[in-house]
Order: C-alpha cells, then structure tokens, then sequence
C-alpha cells in the first residue's frame, strides 16, 4: 500500500502579528504626532529604565536556559506523590518557582490528572505557578525591591495552598466530586514539549550537545521575550507618569481600607497585559498614589487570571471547576492585598 501521507502537502503556519513588537515603534510614533516635545523625554525614560534592569534580564534569562537545559522541570512531577497534604504543599511551593510558561502548563497538568493526581494538589500548582518563577522575582526585585518580590512569592505559595485545601475540603462536593477534565483534554497542548515524567535531570548539561542547543535556544527566545515586553511595559509606563494625573490614581486607587483592594483585585484581570510587564506598570501606579495593598491585590488577581492563564485551565478542566479556580484567586487576591497593607 502506497504511503498516502507522503503526497500530503505540508500545512501552512498562519503568520501572526506580534502587536508588541508593532506597538514598540507605534508609541513613540504617536507622542512625536501629538506631542512632540516629549518624544525624546519618553525615549530617555523608557530606555533609562531597561538598562537599570538589564542585570536582572541576564541573570533571568541563565536561570530559566539553565532549568532548561539540565531537563529540571521533570523534577516536579514528584511533588504529585504519596500523602495528599503534602501534595498540595510541594505543588504550591514547587507552583512558585517553576520556569513553565503557560503552554507549556497545558501537557503537564493533562498528564497529572490523567494519571489521577488528586485535584487539590494539581489546583495548588496551577494558582501558584503563573504569579512566580525565577524571572519573574528578579525583575520584581530589580523594579519594585526585595520586600516585594518576597511577599509576592509569599502570597503565590499561600494562594496555592489555600486553593489546594479548599479543593480538598470540598471533594465530595457536586463542584469537585467527579472527573474534572474535559473529555478532548487530555493529550492536548501545543506540541511545547514530551511527557513531564521523562528523563532525570542532567546538571551539568554542557557535557551533551543536544543540552547546550537547548541552553542557547532557550537563552535567545526569552531575552527576546522579556526584552519585547519590558520595553512596551516601560513606555507605557513614561507615558503613564505624563498623561494620567496622580491625583485620579490616588483617588481610585488610593488610601486606606478594603475598597482600593478589592478594585485592584477587580481591574487586575483586564488590565494585565503581561506578568513581566505588569511590574514596571505597578511602579508608576504606586509612584502616582496607588495603595500597597491594591499594588499586591493586582499583581495576583491579574497574574492568575490573565488570559494565558485563564487559557490554560479553560482548555483542559470543566466550566465549574474553572470558575472555582478564578473565585479562589480573587479571594486569594483581596487577602494578599490586605496582608501586604498591614506590613507594607
């Protein structure tokens, strides 16, 4: 029998528009139309701030090629053994730490629940994971300081583990009680990568060719990545500090109490673009009167349930879990907000 695939004509890659990329040259293009005498003052903002942070874009960029590279990630599927509670604290703990993007999250946690990894745990990983990973805490720390990287990896953990015992708590209820995926779900993502369970770490990963391509590869793709996103974030940024009066961010988002918070915690989902370039946009929001807790209310609610994110659990679980997911994190959200306020 003739092999019917070999005649098949290869698929076309549709061609997609990068509108970061676009949006890089449109900004600076839009200020010389409307206002040129401060195109030169936004340039000079928006580049001054890039290269204050480049130390921390090298030392990010290693850090996740070394992940990478060495195959470390296969490490986390053994925070999905033995004892349930302990489960949802590893996955928490391991959530806040882990290099994966949020196509890469699609196979693993596929792979997790297909396997019957316990839903507590596998929620305890999916809330924690996409608010830090090695990258993520040195732009945080480089931006807004190391008490602030610290208590947002705090509040990604506690999150995680607060959304593990409330599942936990709740299983046998018509929410939790039966199988959470969806039927197409598993074996499904985006071809990011093999199975999560495959292979032992290789620590010194320049030993093997394929390890040190890997390493480049990877090194290449997500300085590309951060610098696409940080540059935008810190033109948005200069463009923030001129046009929007500090009074209006202080009166919306200002002062003491619960309702900056909680409006933090609400406008963070549609306004959170990116993770790495939330965090120079929460620097002029707080430098124009935003509240800490509403800062830190921000940052998680928007980071759990940013539209990658959101994506990533859409795909594979129920609607009913997935909303109990967008419900814990902004429940998680509030109280992170309101803890941060208190020592802040």
């Amino acid at each position: 029998m003739a092999d019917l695939t070999a005649s098949e004509p290869p698929r076309r890659q549709k061609w997609r528009i990068d509108w970061a990329w676009v949006m890089i040259p449109v900004i600076p293009l839009m200020v010389w139309l409307f206002d040129p005498g401060q195109v030169l003052p936004v340039l000079r903002f928006a580049s001054g701030a890039l290269l204050s942070t480049g130390v921390f874009i090298v030392f990010a960029v290693l850090a996740v090629g070394y992940m990478k590279a060495t195959g470390a990630e296969s490490v986390l599927a053994r925070a999905f053994e033995g004892n349930e509670i302990r489960m949802i604290f590893l996955a928490a703990l391991m959530g806040g730490i882990s290099p994966f993007c949020s196509c890469e999250v699609i196979p693993f946690i596929a792979a997790l629940l297909a396997m019957g990894a316990p839903l507590s745990a596998v929620m305890a990983f999916w809330l924690s994971s996409p608010l830090m990973d090695p990258a993520m805490f040195l732009i945080t720390t480089g931006t807004l300081g190391l008490p602030f990287a610290l208590a947002k990896t705090a509040a990604a953990v506690a999150l995680g583990l607060m959304g593990g015992m409330i599942v936990k708590t709740l299983a046998g209820s018509t929410t939790f009680y039966a199988n959470p995926l969806k039927q197409n779900a598993v074996g499904s993502g985006c071809g990011c990568g093999t199975s999560p369970f495959q292979g032992r770490p290789v620590w010194a990963f320049w030993t093997e060719a394929p390890r040190r391509a890997v390493f480049g590869k990877t090194v290449i793709e997500n300085a590309l990545f951060l610098g696409k996103w940080l540059a935008l974030a810190y033109l948005i940024e200069a463009l923030m500090i001129k046009y929007i009066p500090a009074e209006l961010i202080a009166r919306i988002l200002g002062g003491d109490g619960i309702g900056p918070i909680i409006l933090g915690a609400i406008v963070g989902a549609p306004a959170y673009l990116n993770g790495y370039a939330a965090v120079p946009l929460i620097d002029a929001l707080l430098e124009q009167g935003m509240s800490n807790g509403a800062a830190m209310s921000f940052v998680i609610a928007g980071g759990v349930s940013s539209i990658p994110a959101a994506v990533a659990v859409w795909a594979l679980v129920r609607p009913r879990v997935f909303v109990s997911y967008l419900g814990i994190a902004l429940l998680g959200a509030v109280l992170a907000g309101m803890g941060w306020a208190m020592i802040a």
